[in-house]
């Protein structure tokens, strides 16, 4: 089965599940969405993601390894994630 979200840099099988319950399956949905939202939403449907799977998203979005992202833009994302998981409460 080809899952073109497989193919994006840092995700791997089990976040490409989570994204699949969300309903987010083709980079286009990702990419539309953003790292933030996608992020939210697999919170949201009760999964254990770590912050690791929002800097995942997003760096298969910019497609660069997810430790590459700088401090500062990891910094943005953890209080745009902040601000919509408190929002989704």
């Amino acid at each position: 089965m080809h899952d073109e979200l497989l193919h994006l840099r840092n995700l791997g099988k089990t976040s490409v599940q989570w994204l699949h319950a969300c309903g987010i399956h083709s980079a286009e949905e990702l990419r539309r969405r953003g790292a933030v939202a996608s992020y939210a939403a697999v919170k949201a449907r009760g999964f254990g993601a770590s912050r690791v799977l929002l800097y995942a998203i997003e760096g298969a979005l910019r497609d660069l390894h997810w430790q590459e992202l700088p401090a500062g833009v990891k910094a943005e994302l953890n209080a745009r994630a902040e601000a919509a998981l408190r929002n989704r409460s």
